[in-house]
């Protein structure tokens, strides 16, 4: 301990990389403790003296600040390889010099509702262009194929929908250029047609509608312009600019027209890159084929990938040993908006993430093992919930102008004053944005778009489902509960207005399930319950659970293991349970045991 004693000099800024050489600590240690004081730095990124300085007190240094001297030429590097700075998708472009930049392909995902012909539209254009010669059409399955209009190309990215849309923008990847909506002219909006609409939205890419189905006789163009209308989206015709076409996914009608509008969409889009560097892109699909090995989808965004390229995707790495596209002839390069399946890598990476070209595979590696290394230091540290206050200090530092709710009532009535009041609060430099609006009870996709939108889940008069919850909990997404409306909007406008006091949370403790009921002298009615995980505790908080629907929220007051009064039984064990004031327990009740913890 004798030598943390001695006086470190730390300059004006400094990488976590050589804080962590200078401090004679691993960069995981010093991770970690950056994160305790809520700061979120990668092992290349760099802090300031200030920042530094409380890392080596907390190591028992003594310091003092670097005084500057005069820049010298710095040596080349000799040792550890040079490790790429990693740049958002969002950003690629704009670092690039605009006479660099060359037009590219529109990348174009198509969304909506089951059973709405998205498939049907996708095979169609599919279909009608493959390459002449190419016998059998489509050979493989890649996630993602590129289409000639007029001597144009677009890619169209094969998704199961806008859940998987929306994940891979929460992993990182902006891929999507256009969204096309597509809606049954006999069925109309439907709620996952809002859904679509909402995560196109909250992507910032312009919507093109295609009403399809136009050729059943009950279809009703119309009727479903008049529906985009009253959930926001105004067409043209409808008092918007939003392009809305009647197309027919069976019989080919109109499909050239929506492909020219795509084309019209992206040239007013400018939609450029440089295909003159290094290629950066985001993995599709990755799949394990049981005689090629791990192989990947992969959309190049920026620059050109070549066959023998070394490539880092996460903590997967590999070199390019052969492409393919999507009809599985084999290319020796992709440039910029052309999808290409891949083989060479190490493991299979996940749909959404980012790749990147690196100059060797020592530089490789090092990349995957650092990426390795930071996950680990993020699962140890505690979750960091995205808290009301923590949107104000990011709008304050001028980091956001806009505060994103996804809000779920219960019933259609509750949900249109509330909308309406949250649409009035804020002024020019911080707003309300609702990404999502809805029905029901939160879900796992509520929590995902707001993972992938940095947003705060609301719920009034409404509950998480338990999946959903769980997953909040993991990726520290907030979710608010709310019973008066008065009570959310006031929230939100101290949110806004940085006065939000602290709140109090609920941290489940475990769940027991009704077995039995029996009476109980004092109480009415008790359970007989088993402890399916976690500990139940006398005097704690408890929720009843009905079909994952609440029926009570309240007290613990009798706890009893035989004839014993307890104050606490773990998991695995049957014990007896009384609540206070509630005395109507069914067999198949879930118990929630939880505590409210205060949080900032």
């Amino acid at each position: 301990m004798a030598e943390k004693s001695k006086v470190v000099s730390i300059p004006d800024q400094i990488s976590v990389r050589d804080l962590a050489d200078l401090l004679g600590a691993s960069p995981i240690e010093v991770m970690k403790l950056l994160i305790s004081s809520g700061i979120m730095a990668n092992i290349n990124q760099t802090v300031d003296y200030d920042t530094a300085a409380i890392v080596a007190t907390d190591l028992g240094f003594e310091i003092q600040q670097e005084i500057a001297e005069a820049p010298e030429e710095a040596p080349p590097a000799t040792e550890a390889p040079t490790l790429p700075e990693e740049v958002p998708l969002r950003d690629i472009y704009a670092q690039e010099a605009p006479e660099d930049l060359k037009p590219r392909p529109p990348v174009v995902t198509v969304m909506g509702h089951v059973n709405h012909g998205k498939t049907s539209l996708l095979d169609y254009i599919r279909h009608t262009n493959v390459v002449a010669g190419e016998a059998g059409g489509i050979t493989q399955h890649t996630g993602a194929y590129q289409v000639e209009v007029n001597g144009m190309e677009i890619t169209f990215i094969d998704t199961p929908g806008h859940k998987a849309f929306t994940a891979m923008r929460a992993r990182g990847a902006q891929v999507t250029d256009i969204a096309v909506l597509v809606v049954a002219a006999d069925d109309g909006v439907m709620p996952q047609t809002k859904e679509a609409i909402d995560h196109a939205r909250a992507a910032n890419v312009p919507i093109i509608v295609a009403i399809n189905k136009i050729d059943k006789a009950d279809s009703d163009a119309e009727m479903v312009k008049k529906q985009l209308a009253d959930v926001g989206l105004a067409v043209e015709g409808w008092g918007g600019n939003t392009i809305a076409l009647t197309v027919s996914a069976k019989e080919g009608t109109d499909i050239d027209t929506l492909l020219d509008m795509i084309l019209l969409v992206a040239e007013m889009s400018n939609l450029q890159a440089n295909p003159d560097r290094p290629a950066t892109g985001a993995v599709i699909e990755g799949q394990l084929d049981r005689n090629r090995g791990a192989t990947a989808t992969l959309l190049v965004q920026n620059g050109t990938l070549h066959v023998g390229d070394q490539v880092v995707i996460g903590e997967t790495y590999g070199r390019i040993r052969a492409m393919f596209d999507e009809a599985g002839n084999r290319v020796k390069s992709a440039p910029p908006s052309f999808p290409v399946v891949v083989l060479g890598l190490s493991d299979v990476p996940q749909a959404g993430e980012i790749f990147t070209v690196v100059d060797n595979e020592k530089s490789a590696r090092a990349l995957a093992e650092q990426r390795a290394e930071e996950r680990m230091a993020a699962e140890q540290a505690p979750v960091r919930t995205l808290s009301l206050d923590e949107i104000y200090a990011q709008m304050q530092a001028g980091a956001v102008k806009e505060f994103n709710v996804i809000l779920k009532a219960d019933v259609q009535g509750a949900l249109e004053p509330v909308v309406s009041s949250l649409e009035k609060l804020g002024d020019e430099d911080l707003r309300v944005r609702i990404i999502h609006q809805g029905i029901g009870k939160i879900t796992e996709s509520d929590i995902g778009l707001a993972i992938a939108s940095q947003a705060v889940v609301m719920g009034f008069n409404v509950q998480a489902e338990p999946a959903a919850r769980s997953m909040a909990e993991i990726e520290g997404i907030q979710i608010r509960y709310y019973r008066v409306i008065y009570k959310l909007i006031e929230d939100t406008d101290k949110a806004l207005k940085g006065l939000l006091e602290p709140v109090y949370e609920a941290v489940v403790m475990g769940h027991a399930e009704v077995r039995t009921t029996f009476r109980a002298s004092k109480l009415g009615r008790a359970a007989g319950v088993y402890v399916e995980d976690g500990t139940v505790k006398r005097d704690a908080h408890a929720r009843v659970l009905r079909d994952n629907e609440e029926v009570y929220d309240g007290t613990i007051v009798s706890l009893r293991r035989f004839t014993e009064d307890v104050n606490e039984v773990v998991e695995g064990l049957e014990c007896g349970v009384g609540l206070a004031g509630f005395a109507d327990f069914e067999e198949g009740d879930v118990i929630e045991v939880y505590k409210r913890e205060r949080v900032a």
